[in-house]
């Protein structure tokens, strides 16, 4: 291949692994804890006839399927790259984070639709248990909260498990309100309306959580980087003339990829050679923007009109 098309990569780390696996042993504990609490509040709500309780540990069932799926994801996502998967199946943790969105909203839906139900048909709900049980409900979210606050700030996958996990300390500590007030007052709406504020609490998030992933799918450019200054950057470089096909996106969470063609003076490129030239390239690229993984199509002057004839 003639030098006009000669190509280089970035020399960082190299597109294996994702953010969410460092977290992987953590999010085993979480799903081991949520399995638990979920268990103990179906007992509890049932003994309790309580709807808040029932509401907080059916979301605990979905927590316990989107952590399974996470850690699914994660297996699949670090699987190594094939002849026809060039990425592996990195995109399988984008994929989870969506599944999760779509189980959250129907959590959501359904939470709501029964608090409704139970204001036109109330129920005697016993105010201790549900004390108890959702006091035990909200010591065991904030253990899991703990164990993934870190890995939700660098993971669509962890932040899309964390998520769920707050949504539901939040729903704990509404239920242990709910329970109160029926303890001290017997006001029974108190419970349909702790379960409103559960679904309430759910689908915002979800929502948040749901843009980021669809961003991610649609291959929109990586969150924090302006490609306009991406170009401007480029094109500061002594010698380049001009950026073309520039394109970033987002594997998946911690793998974000740029592809560019730069057109650079055919006199500067035989002085410093296109190896100095693509060093020089990365350099820019890794001192100003949080993307390790670039490729480069280096180009002399004049070569985008041959390009375009050969197309014609």
């Amino acid at each position: 291949m003639g030098a006009g098309h000669d190509h280089g990569h970035a020399h960082g780390a190299p597109v294996t692994g994702t953010a969410a696996a460092a977290y992987r042993g953590r999010l085993r504990i979480a799903l081991t804890i949520t399995l638990t609490v979920m268990v103990v509040e179906i007992v509890g709500g049932l003994l309790a006839d309580s709807l808040a309780l029932i509401a907080d540990a059916a979301h605990m069932a979905t927590d316990a399927l989107g952590l399974g799926m996470a850690l699914l994801a994660i297996h699949f996502a670090n699987l190594p790259p094939t002849e026809k998967r060039t990425f592996g199946y990195a995109r399988a943790e984008i994929l989870a984070a969506l599944a999760n969105c779509l189980l959250l909203l129907g959590v959501g839906g359904y939470v709501l639709y029964e608090a409704i139900q139970r204001f036109l048909t109330p129920a005697g709900t016993e105010g201790g248990l549900t004390i108890l049980f959702g006091g035990i409900g909200l010591v065991a979210n904030m253990i899991s909260l703990t164990l993934l606050m870190r890995g939700q700030q660098e993971s669509l996958n962890v932040r899309g498990a964390f998520l769920e996990v707050a949504a539901d300390a939040l729903g704990s500590v509404a239920v242990l309100i709910s329970a109160a007030v029926i303890l001290t007052t017997g006001w029974q709406a108190a419970d349909p309306i702790a379960s409103l504020v559960i679904g309430l609490m759910i689908v915002p998030r979800t929502v948040k959580l749901l843009r980021e992933t669809l961003d991610v799918l649609l291959e929109s450019a990586p969150k924090g980087v302006d490609m306009a200054e991406v170009r401007a950057h480029i094109l500061a470089l002594d010698g380049v003339e001009d950026v073309h096909d520039l394109h970033a996106w987002t594997i998946t969470s911690g793998m974000p990829v740029l592809s560019a063609h730069v057109v650079v003076r055919s006199d500067v490129l035989n002085a410093i050679g296109n190896e100095k030239m693509l060093h020089e390239l990365q350099s820019c690229l890794g001192d100003h923007f949080d993307v390790e993984h670039c490729t480069f199509q280096l180009e002399p002057s004049g070569h985008a009109e041959h390009e375009a004839r050969l197309c014609h």
